[in-house]
């Protein structure tokens, strides 16, 4: 599975930018959840957000409420739809994929390969 990733930028506090990552490749199914991490610079990757083919989502506590995922599973892409941006969302964003949400959040086995997205106050 090949995952890429677009939408990065800088953006202001309080505004909203919207990442896509595009899957592709034999392996892939449209049945396999899809999901993003991000990077803050200094620190270890973390979990934000993933859906599973039937779209269910999970999110982490500090991006709900402002986040949105979603899939078009005819394109087999997965959004991000971030809203309220605050300094702290500054991180390099990737999206990842596996079989099942649980796989995504504790093993995922692709990645794509990261889009910065920069919150300036």
């Amino acid at each position: 599975v090949q995952l890429q990733a677009s939408g990065g930028g800088l953006m202001q506090a309080g505004g909203s930018v919207r990442l896509s990552c595009a899957a592709s490749g034999v392996t892939f199914r449209s049945s396999y959840a899809l999901g993003w991490f991000r990077q803050p610079p200094g620190k270890e990757r973390e979990f934000v957000a993933v859906i599973g083919g039937g779209g269910s989502t999970l999110y982490t506590d500090s991006v709900k409420g402002r986040f949105t995922i979603s899939r078009d599973n005819a394109k087999n892409t997965v959004f991000l739809q971030m809203n309220s941006l605050k300094p702290e969302d500054t991180a390099v964003y990737y999206c990842a994929s596996g079989p099942n949400i649980l796989a995504v959040i504790q093993t995922p086995n692709s990645w794509g390969q990261g889009t910065l997205v920069t919150v300036s106050s």
